[in-house]
């Protein structure tokens, strides 16, 4: 585990992961940032926890438009297509490889 400085509405942050996702969190910390700043500069709401949890529906309500109800991706994260898209990839340059060497 690492500690990452951050800063959320000017506020600052230490938080821990994984050295692997710092960069995910520093990206995940841009996007809430933004978000909140947007909320608190709009001026309609006051208070720190009130931006947050505003921010914090918006996010999930992004998040839930993003599932479909069914289908063959309905049950699974962002990430977990992300990673089946890769492994597609993965696939794919492996079974190119061979043809690219003949053209």
């Amino acid at each position: 585990m690492i500690q990452v400085n951050v800063s959320i509405m000017g506020q600052p942050y230490k938080l821990a992961c994984k050295e692997e996702e710092e960069q995910a969190l520093r990206e995940a910390v841009a996007y809430l940032d933004e978000k909140m700043c947007a909320i608190r500069d709009a001026g309609k709401i006051k208070g720190t926890d009130r931006i947050a949890v505003t921010a914090a529906l918006g996010v999930t309500a992004e998040l839930l438009s993003t599932k479909t109800p069914e289908g063959p991706l309905s049950e699974m994260t962002m990430a977990e297509v992300h990673q089946k898209i890769s492994a597609m990839h993965a696939v794919l340059d492996t079974a190119l490889a061979p043809q690219e060497k003949l053209f």
